[in-house]
């Protein structure tokens, strides 16, 4: 099968494939695999500690591929400058950048007319066309089933996804819900050119940080494993379901605000869980998709079954 599209055209890849960036997780080891399976692996800008950590970052995935890859730029949800981290970025040439989690124009800006390739992750339409006019190369579109911060309404991937492609002409990138060959094909029927993944990706072999209990957790999840919190201060985001969120969906259902809330759904929470394996005293974030993930496999596996699956998917077709 021919897996040419605007998108491996565009971020000169082997297949439509891009891992998610996935705060506090998202490292050199992953982005390397990813990328040198045919993918793109992304680095998580904002979860390092300074430009020096993110120059050391992309000098090492540097080191473990030759293959383009990207870094990702969660801003607004860190409550830090991403200025110092974007410089970093262009002055090392990075291939590819993505942002997510707030207006994209001032990461956009700093890199215009740099030869870097530049994807924005949309959950409404609106948002999606406001993207294609700032300049964005491709769109990543994130249904309410995806992992992590979510749109404000609860529009999935499967309507979401043909809903924007139709309204901009810039390639289109379906998030959330997808895990596997089955999940690609369906984003390429509803007029997308290639994936998101962040969930999956979570459960590899690579994705180094990721505590066993994190990812024993997302392996024993099934479609109604997860929950969405932060929905009573604008910011819905899904996790899966355990005591600590819990404790945060009961302050929500108080509306205690903003103050109440934020020892629980901040960072240090979500390391605790991701990073240190404590379960009681953080979470963990993932997507409704958690259901379809039952294996640890190295990358290139992962990528190669994808891939595989699809291909058999398309010849029943013909």
């Amino acid at each position: 099968m021919d897996w040419n599209t605007r998108v491996t055209q565009l971020l000169e890849i082997d297949y439509p494939i891009i891992q998610g960036g996935l705060a506090h997780l998202a490292y050199s080891d992953l982005a390397a695999a990813v990328s040198n399976a045919g993918g793109l692996g992304q680095i998580t800008a904002m979860s390092l500690p300074g430009p020096e950590s993110l120059k050391m970052e992309i000098r090492r995935v540097k080191q473990m591929t030759d293959k383009p890859f990207g870094v990702n730029f969660a801003i607004g949800q860190h409550g830090r400058p991403f200025e110092e981290m974007v410089k970093v970025a262009v002055e090392e040439k990075v291939p590819a950048i993505s942002v997510t989690g707030g207006n994209p124009k001032g990461v956009l800006d700093m890199v215009k007319g740099e030869p870097i390739k530049t994807l924005v992750l949309v959950a409404a339409r609106r948002q999606a066309i406001k993207a294609e006019e700032l300049g964005a190369d491709a769109v990543m579109v994130v249904g309410q089933e995806g992992g992590g911060h979510l749109g404000r309404s609860d529009t999935g991937t499967f309507v979401l996804t043909p809903q924007v492609s139709d309204d901009v002409s810039i390639p289109v990138i379906a998030s959330g819900g997808i895990v596997d060959g089955k999940g690609l094909m369906a984003a390429l029927a509803l007029g997308a050119e290639g994936i998101e993944m962040g969930t999956r990706f979570i459960a590899t072999e690579e994705c180094l940080a990721a505590h066993e209990i994190y990812k024993k957790a997302i392996l024993e999840a099934d479609e109604e494993d997860t929950v969405v919190i932060k929905r009573s201060i604008g910011a819905p985001a899904r996790a899966l379901k355990n005591e600590w969120t819990g404790k945060i969906l009961q302050l929500e259902e108080q509306n205690v605000g903003y103050e109440r809330l934020k020892d629980y759904i901040s960072g240090e929470a979500n390391k605790n869980y991701i990073i240190k394996g404590k379960e009681h005293e953080g979470f963990g974030w993932a997507g409704q998709s958690a259901a379809r993930i039952h294996d640890l496999p190295p990358v290139h596996t992962l990528i190669s079954d994808i891939i595989n699956e699809a291909e058999e998917i398309r010849n029943k077709w013909n």
